[in-house]
């Protein structure tokens, strides 16, 4: 009987870091991934084997994923600001296929109640783990060299979140730089990865007749947006870092609105706003950028669950 349980418990473990691997994007497991899969095991521990109608929702989501997720996270020892729900229809897809990889808990039934159960709660120490080590990260600690231009130290903070922002990073100082150019406007500030669940807005931010879209990637899907915006009598402004300037050009192109459009990178986009900023209030440059990043980091905590990717400047 013990290698028998051995065997299922090598294999069940098999099963979840091929199922990470696959879940890593961008060299990263983000927390949807994470949270999901607790939820997945979590039920699993309660109903084995599971049917599909008892885990997933009519609209594809999986049970407990929203509010339920905070009760489930404490449960396993993180704090249930780790996330706040489960928000990409991505993280839901990859549940299900952990689930259709475990077959539904079918190959664990044969345990018994005590042995599945710490076989389930095994496989769950090692996302709480990945979840730990994500929570230890430190932030974003930039050596800013003020003699250098204003453009090189956006990119500078570019490229260290690079590997870890996912779009984070660059949505949230773009809001934070609109928030304090435009000191009276109503600065829009969502969690960057709520699109799925605000597909009716009409971009990141609105002010006045223009529509910010911000993203590391450009797509086709946001050049669609877009062309929905200037049918809505909108000018869409697309932000992308400097590197992805052409292929977002070429996109618009695409989609026949390159002319309709403006796209910008983000780093001359903030770095203008640093010296006309600076030259109004006669303060000096790296003073600007360090008001801009506490009005990035405010936003980031009130926003995003992840504050590891708030930044110091020195």
């Amino acid at each position: 009987m013990t290698n028998h349980i051995e065997s299922i418990d090598g294999k069940s473990r098999e099963i979840l870091d091929q199922w990470l691997h696959s879940c890593t994007r961008r060299r990263k497991i983000s927390r949807n991934t994470i949270a999901v899969g607790l939820v997945v095991l979590d039920h699993l521990r309660e109903h084995c084997p599971s049917r599909p109608d008892d885990v997933i929702s009519k609209g594809g989501e999986v049970r407990g994923s929203r509010s339920g997720l905070a009760k489930i996270l404490e449960a396993y020892g993180l704090q249930a600001s780790y996330l706040k729900e489960v928000t990409t229809r991505q993280a839901h897809q990859d549940a299900q296929r952990l689930l259709e990889a475990l077959h539904w808990g079918r190959e664990l039934f044969d345990l018994s109640a005590q042995d599945r159960d710490e076989l389930l709660l095994r496989l769950a120490s090692v996302l709480v783990e990945e979840a730990r080590e994500q929570l230890s990260r430190k932030c974003l600690d930039l050596h800013i060299d003020r003699s250098q231009e204003p453009t090189t130290w956006i990119r500078l903070i570019l490229e260290a979140a690079r590997e870890r922002s996912g779009g984070v990073v660059e949505q949230h100082l773009i809001g934070a730089k609109l928030a304090r150019r435009f000191p009276c406007a109503n600065v829009a500030n969502y969690p960057a990865h709520a699109a799925d669940r605000q597909s009716g807005r009409e971009g990141d931010f609105t002010l006045a007749e223009f529509v910010y879209h911000v993203t590391a990637t450009p797509s086709r899907p946001l050049m669609q947006k877009c062309a929905e915006n200037i049918r809505s009598g909108l000018h869409p402004i697309v932000l992308v870092p400097s590197h992805q300037e052409n292929r977002a050009s070429i996109l618009a192109d695409e989609e026949g609105i390159g002319e309709q459009l403006t796209v910008i990178p983000i780093e001359t986009f903030v770095a203008i706003n640093l010296i006309e900023l600076a030259t109004a209030e006669s303060k000096e440059l790296f003073i600007i950028l360090q008001e801009i990043v506490a009005i990035y980091n405010d936003r980031l905590r009130k926003a995003e669950t992840d504050l590891s990717l708030q930044i110091e400047v020195r």
